[in-house]
């Protein structure tokens, strides 16, 4: 930004003659952003919060719809393999905080846990909210001052930062800022990227944003898969790309494509392929329990007067969606020969032409490359601004691993920050 100076953090501490405690400015009320309010607090520093939302933490209460899924009791190696390119950069984040502290840091809030039959990690109760309301007692009990309907808005020509707020637009000067502002997905709940744009101008590196956890779209359905089975669950499947061994899981058809689980694990490697090459072949394994010959074999018992329809229910019980995900990607020549068929179902291609849009997704991918920063999280182009949290650039699948990750980073900024604002002082 043509004559843009560094934020106030930038400027010595020392030129204060006064022996007040440094005071920081959190931008956003996440996770990450107050976990790293928690640690700023804790250090005896005095922490003013901001979050344009009503009230903080919403996009975290609505993931606890259903069950808050706070984190995942995989092995470690496993766990850190689920950042895949970023891993080297989770890597000392984890180290310092990874599942086992996040648990017992949920446990000193006075929150149990258990784990599920997946791994996952969940509050007793299942719910977001008890958590919620403990740490905003902690915090408060810190001296953490939240200000909620507060928006940054960027910085002005000298560095100091502009909040609007329902009184008007104001200008603040920290002695250090954190940028905890969540990626670009879910924009109702204050996730939308317009962040981008003034770290842009001020010459940080950014990768774009891009869903990540999301559905995908196909070319087009028949009306006859919109109507009947648009919102129905495929159950008991495997999904592959490439020659990846397939993953077990379940997934949806929707009016447009295809969602859930099962493809939100796959959707990194999916997305790339569309970028790359305009479309992702996955192929679905309707039986993953039978071998292809076990498959033929049945198709190939005489079925008299019965249909096919009615002989793949005999003989395998495939009827439903099932079916009729057969007959809309098998043409007839695919039907009525039985080692066709069998293939089809034990890999059935089905092509995804792009992602549904950014602000459905789950979560995204993309933002402040790690390249920015230095090693405790402090932009390089402007010292004593830090970053945390979902707009970082990297990603991972639903599971617990998005909330630890947002964690960690988080809790090491925060701790970033206090380094820095010991070595001004």
């Amino acid at each position: 930004m043509p004559g843009f100076n560094p934020p106030a953090a930038a400027q010595s501490m020392t030129q204060s003659a006064t022996a007040l405690p440094p005071q920081v400015t959190v931008i956003g009320g996440g996770p990450a952003g107050l976990m790293a309010a928690e640690v700023l607090g804790r250090a005896g520093i005095k922490v003013d919060l901001y979050d344009g939302m009503p009230s903080v933490g919403r996009k975290f209460l609505l993931a606890g719809v259903g069950g808050m899924n706070i984190t995942h009791s995989e092995a470690y190696p496993a766990f850190l393999a689920r950042y895949a390119e970023r891993a080297p950069q989770i890597a000392p984040l984890l180290r310092a905080f990874g599942a086992d502290a996040l648990c017992q840091w949920i446990h000193d809030l006075g929150i149990e846990t258990f784990v599920g039959s997946s791994g996952r990690v969940f509050p007793t109760d299942m719910k977001a909210a008890p958590l919620l309301r403990a740490w905003l007692k902690r915090l408060r009990e810190a001296g953490v001052v939240i200000h909620t309907r507060h928006r940054w808005l960027g910085w002005t020509a000298d560095g100091a930062l502009r909040i609007a707020s329902p009184d008007g637009e104001t200008t603040i000067r920290p002695d250090a800022t954190l940028l905890a502002l969540g990626g670009g997905s879910w924009s109702r709940l204050g996730s939308d990227g317009a962040w981008m744009l003034p770290l842009e101008q001020c010459g940080v590196q950014l990768a774009p944003l891009q869903p990540s956890n999301c559905g995908f779209e196909v070319q087009a359905w028949s009306d006859l898969m919109v109507s009947k089975f648009a919102g129905a669950p495929l159950k008991n499947i495997a999904i592959g790309l490439n020659d990846d061994v397939p993953r077990l899981g379940e997934c949806v058809i929707t009016a447009t494509g295809i969602e859930g689980s099962l493809i939100y694990a796959l959707s990194a490697s999916i997305r790339q392929a569309i970028n790359q090459h305009g479309t992702a072949t996955v192929h679905i394994d309707l039986l993953p329990g039978r071998p292809v010959d076990k498959v033929r074999a049945a198709l190939d018992k005489p079925r008299g007067s019965r249909s096919m329809s009615k002989h793949l229910h005999c003989q395998l019980g495939i009827d439903g969606v099932k079916a009729a995900l057969l007959r809309e990607l098998v043409d007839a020549a695919g039907f009525a020969d039985t080692a066709r068929l069998a293939q089809a179902i034990k890999a059935l291609p089905l092509t995804l032409v792009k992602t549904r849009p950014l602000d459905e997704a789950i979560s995204s991918a993309g933002g402040v490359r790690f390249e920015a920063m230095d090693e405790r999280l402090m932009l390089k182009q402007l010292p004593g601004v830090f970053c945390a949290g979902e707009m970082l650039d990297w990603e991972a699948p639903t599971g617990g691993y998005l909330l630890t990750a947002c964690f960690a980073s988080g809790r090491a900024a925060g701790l970033g920050m206090v380094e820095w604002l010991q070595r001004e002082d």
